[in-house]
């Protein structure tokens, strides 16, 4: 069900060439981008209307409106489970626990006597938030997004959703629930690289955004590459990963689980196991079995996640060498399931996230740690960091300079721009000051 990669034995390679030996999903984004350009052009040129052709092109459902109804969202709250209802409310509490320490303050530096350089923290003026609506249904993922842009302070907050056939043209009623819980009033019923389209270029019911932020399928990854430098994005979420670094005392019932959690998603899921133990490794292959079938989604999701290239049991010489491994796989996420677990995973340098311990499962993040679950895929968490109050700030430099303060350091200013070969940059200092450069005290 799962393949093996042996790196026991040899020397383990260094940068790239040890990241090409690790499983990875296919994802090509640049090969989708031709794809969505007219897409995203048709609702640049006509708007609403385009997005109800493409709703019933791709969803199979002609609406009378994008906009969702305020009633409609009232009703999804009033009609939502109460169980599911105080989960989400939960999810929300700890989720704002977190985040509100996120949030950064001004700060002034003083660099000389009357001249200061202050940051100033500002929110987007406006966000698109995006939640699925394929195989699965993410009211997680509106908490997610929706939490670290209210902190932040962001005013305006918008969502889309893939309308449903099912629910009369609406997202999934509990899309809207989640919605109605957190405030949100504007929501769309768009899907796929149209909703980015709509958020980017705006249209007659939605007006543009300055940022799009939400998991999604590869067409909704590859129209936020085709606007990035016009509006702000997350990330380009692929598939979803999960890489487990275990020795002989992991339980091979909970990492055999953790495995499929993640492969439940997508047949494109990433499960991985990076352990010494072959013992684990042949444990946890005779506990996949049992558990895949006693579980749902296996034949369109788990079993080809499993087999697929994307995942495998990677066996090491030692915990050294397991270090080296997942922070060259630089995972979503990341289980530490090894003696002196916290230990281990403090010198991790690569992951989305990272779960310490048998008692901190992937899942607990996806729903109620508190943490965010919109995180680097693809091996981006090398460079890039998840979701957080921070990717909805901007931070602005004010510079308050005396003409004292100006006059100390200015001859410094007209020597760098005469080395740079650009006197006009000089010569704005020294206007200043009668055109001569002031001597420095």
């Amino acid at each position: 069900m799962i393949s093996r990669i042996d790196l026991r034995g040899d020397a383990l390679p260094e940068g790239p060439a040890l990241r090409d030996l690790l499983p990875r999903a296919d994802f090509d984004v640049s090969a989708a981008l031709e794809k969505v350009r007219p897409i995203c052009e048709a609702v640049h040129h006509r708007g609403d209307a385009a997005l109800i052709d493409f709703a019933e092109k791709f969803d199979g459902v002609r609406l009378e409106s994008v906009r969702v109804p305020a009633q409609a969202l009232k009703e999804a709250l009033e009609q939502l489970d109460p169980a599911v209802r105080a989960a989400l409310e939960e999810s929300v509490r700890r989720a704002r626990l977190v985040h509100r320490e996120q949030r950064r303050t001004t700060h002034t530096t003083q660099v000389v006597p009357g001249g200061s350089v202050t940051e100033k923290w500002v929110p987007v003026e406006r966000v698109g938030l995006y939640a699925p609506g394929g195989r699965s249904v993410y009211p997680s993922s509106v908490v997610m997004n929706a939490v670290p842009a209210q902190e932040a302070g962001v005013e305006s907050v918008a969502l889309a959703s893939p309308p449903q056939a099912e629910f009369g043209g609406l997202p999934h009623p509990t899309i809207l629930a989640a919605c109605a819980l957190l405030g949100i009033d504007e929501v769309y019923a768009a899907g796929g690289a149209q909703a980015v389209a709509m958020f980017a270029y705006g249209t007659e019911s939605c007006p543009p955004a300055n940022m799009v932020t939400g998991p999604g399928n590869i067409w909704v990854a590859a129209a936020k590459r085709y606007f990035t430098g016009r509006i702000g994005i997350d990330t380009e979420a692929g598939p979803t990963e999960i890489a487990i670094l275990a020795d002989a005392t992991a339980d091979p019932v909970h990492v055999a689980s953790d495995l499929i959690s993640q492969a439940e998603h997508d047949p494109l899921a990433a499960a991985v196991l990076v352990t010494d133990s072959e013992e684990l490794a042949d444990a946890v292959v005779e506990e996949l079995e049992p558990q895949v079938a006693a579980t749902r989604h296996v034949e369109d999701r788990i079993r080809p996640a499993l087999s697929g290239k994307q995942s495998a049991i990677v066996l090491v010489d030692g915990l050294e060498e397991g270090l080296r491994v997942v922070d060259a796989y630089g995972a979503e996420h990341l289980e530490i399931q090894t003696a002196d677990a916290a230990a281990v995973a403090d010198r991790v340098r690569n992951a989305g996230a990272i779960f310490v311990g048998p008692w901190s499962p992937v899942s607990l993040g996806d729903y109620a740690a508190g943490s965010n679950h919109v995180l680097p895929t693809g091996g981006c968490a090398c460079h890039s960091s998840g979701l957080s109050v921070q990717s909805f700030l901007r931070g602005i430099h004010i510079v308050d300079y005396s003409r004292d303060a100006l006059a100390e350091v200015a001859h410094h200013v007209v020597t760098l721009a005469e080395a740079e070969d650009l006197p006009a940059h000089g010569a704005a200092i020294k206007a200043r000051f009668g055109w001569k450069v002031p001597e420095s005290k």
